[in-house]
């Protein structure tokens, strides 16, 4: 255990469930995980804070799990994921004229640059969240990927703006603060679950990743190392329960659960002679439900936030022969049965799974490694990266807690052999290029609304 690093803890705050992980980077530079708690989300929907009190009461119980699993821990800081409908981004450029030109272009101008962006035009009530410079320019050369220590009269860059809506993120921070917790942080929810699923030969090769989660799906497409689109669709886990919940006439909680044990997203796949037996309400007769009928409706939802994703790719100009990693699939909902073949079908690029454990620590509980987590462990990774770049400052003073006894006993089962934790000098190499990832983007959402946050209270 490497007790120099800080504890930084992700708090997902999702549709249908909330997850506390707090984690501490070992010698390895990989992720031990100190406590973990879950909760069922009430009062979020579409990815938006609603009902602020139920939310509060979700936050805190999926906190008292985290300090069971861990008495030792004590937290007070938090990386928080953003999503929902209101979330827009667009493409904007900008220009400086360079005061000394004899003298290397330095960081300071380049966030002269970025500081320029935030005063586009966007439409009241939205916010701009984050500006991530793309590729930059200098004079006439152009594609460049950081342009310290280049020396020409103009530099220039083109830029993704990341907006949300201002009463959302309003509501978030409350009810944050109200659990008695303070936002480090708000990360947009794609960006941190590309960081836990996504490698450096991914980053270059060109992928799109397609988190489909309870409330929305999140999608962020990478070309070149540069992130080149984020978008939120707002379909995802939870319209496909209540399609089959009104297709098929169940409840809710009996079509979540058809879904999770029978469910395809393909009806060829399904058998055509199978049938779930469902009790009946009070008395009633038993339901037989048809496994392909169940597939038919899942397929349709499915091929529907598939054909959201193959548009936004046209959008931005990267079609069948850019994406050479094409699409990995994270969140709840890419475990789906026979999504990967769909995804295939339906956008003509190669599909995989994306699991967040690469950045995991030997010996962690299984559960974490589920694609469901991608986005809490990618805002731990985030929180390094801001630590790891002096962004930000960080309490050290919790030094001598362990990963627990019940945690590691719970992972036992999986442990791997030592031979295979010995890292390579190549490996480290590699990894040290991965913290890089974050360094791209500029999360500057919680300073820009602290004074809107003021203004209300």
């Amino acid at each position: 255990m490497n007790n120099e690093q800080p504890i930084i803890v992700g708090l997902d705050i999702g549709t249908t469930k909330i997850a506390v992980i707090a984690g501490r980077k070992n010698e390895f530079g990989k992720l031990e995980i100190l406590g973990f708690g879950k909760s069922s989300s009430n009062g979020v929907k579409h990815g938006q804070v609603l009902n602020i009190d139920e939310t509060i009461k979700a936050i805190r119980a999926a906190l008292d799990n985290c300090f069971a699993s861990n008495p030792g821990l004590n937290i007070s800081e938090v990386y928080v994921g953003i999503a929902g409908h209101h979330i827009k981004s667009l493409q904007t450029r900008g220009d400086i004229v360079r005061q000394h030109t004899d003298t290397e272009i330095t960081q300071k101008e380049i966030d002269q640059l970025v500081d320029d962006q935030y005063k586009t035009y966007i439409p009241a009530g939205d916010q701009i969240i984050d500006v991530i410079p793309q590729e930059f320019t200098v004079d006439n050369f152009q594609n460049i990927p950081n342009p310290i220590g280049y020396g020409g009269v103009k530099i220039g860059a083109n830029f993704h703006i990341i907006t949300g809506d201002k009463n959302a993120i309003r509501n978030i921070n409350r009810s944050v603060e109200r659990s008695g917790l303070h936002t480090k942080d708000l990360v947009l929810q794609p960006l941190a679950s590309s960081s836990a699923v996504m490698g450096q030969e991914d980053l270059e090769a060109g992928v799109a990743i397609v988190d489909i989660g309870g409330g929305t799906t999140d999608l962020a497409v990478f070309y070149e190392g540069i992130l080149k689109h984020t978008a939120v669709i707002p379909f995802a886990g939870e319209n496909i329960t209540n399609d089959i919940k009104t297709g098929l006439g169940v409840l809710k909680t009996q079509a979540e659960a058809m879904k999770v044990q029978f469910g395809s997203a393909l009806a060829n796949e399904a058998k055509a002679n199978a049938y779930i037996t469902i009790p009946g309400l009070r008395g009633m007769p038993a339901k037989e439900i048809s496994v392909k009928n169940l597939a038919n409706i899942i397929q349709a939802r499915m091929s529907e936030i598939m054909d959201f994703v193959t548009y936004h790719l046209k959008q931005v100009g990267l079609d069948n022969r850019m994406l050479n990693g094409g699409i990995i699939l994270t969140g709840g909902g890419s475990q789906l049965k026979h999504l990967i073949q769909l995804t295939e079908y339906a956008t003509g690029l190669p599909s995989r799974i994306g699991f967040p454990n690469e950045h995991l620590a030997a010996g962690h509980i299984e559960e974490l490694a589920r694609p469901t987590y991608s986005t809490c462990i990618g805002l731990i990774l985030k929180g390094y990266d801001d630590y790891e770049h002096n962004r930000k400052q960080f309490e050290m003073d919790f030094k001598n807690v362990e990963v627990p006894d019940a945690l590691k006993q719970k992972a036992q089962e999986e442990a791997i052999p030592e031979e295979e934790t010995s890292v390579s000098e190549k490996e480290m190499v590699k990894r040290k290029n991965l913290t890089g990832f974050w360094s791209k983007f500029k999360d500057r959402i919680i300073d820009l609304f602290k004074e809107e946050e003021d203004k209300h209270l």
